[in-house]
């Protein structure tokens, strides 16, 4: 192999580290942008708690977050294994920070979840209660 083969590798090899970095920070700023806005999962038109809940449910959905995350540690885990990186610190902290903040919203979506199907049994059960002691009440 010439000189100039070994040099074109490597300016190839270079432009393809530099591809694989852009298309992990690509990914991790398309999953950053698919989380849902603070404001969405703080305000509501609701008019009743399972409104509340059921439109914080809508809003706690990471949509296509998880894929582009995939897609972010595939590159990363390609060009880490290439040695293609010179410094991937920044990146291996950021897709941390971004699988903790999903699973945060998947936690609480999940908690929601258990809320929503809750509180209809709940309040036939105090509704119940109540025209308990309403019977009780006509009694004496």
């Amino acid at each position: 192999m010439s000189q100039a083969t070994l040099g074109d590798d490597e300016e190839l090899f270079g432009e393809a580290a530099n591809e694989m970095r852009e298309d992990v920070e690509s990914s991790l700023e398309d999953a950053w942008d698919a989380l849902p806005a603070a404001d969405e999962i703080w305000e509501t038109d609701a008019d009743n708690v399972l409104g509340v809940l059921n439109g914080l449910k809508t809003a706690l959905d990471v949509g296509d977050a998880e894929d582009h995350l995939r897609d972010a540690k595939k590159w990363f885990t390609m060009g880490q294994r290439a040695d293609a990186f010179e410094d991937a610190d920044d990146l291996e902290a950021e897709i941390e920070t971004l699988e903790e903040a999903i699973g945060d919203i998947a936690d609480a979506g999940e908690q929601v979840g258990d809320l929503t199907s809750t509180i209809p049994a709940l309040r036939g059960t105090l509704e119940d209660a109540g025209s308990v002691d309403d019977a009780d009440a006509d009694e004496e």
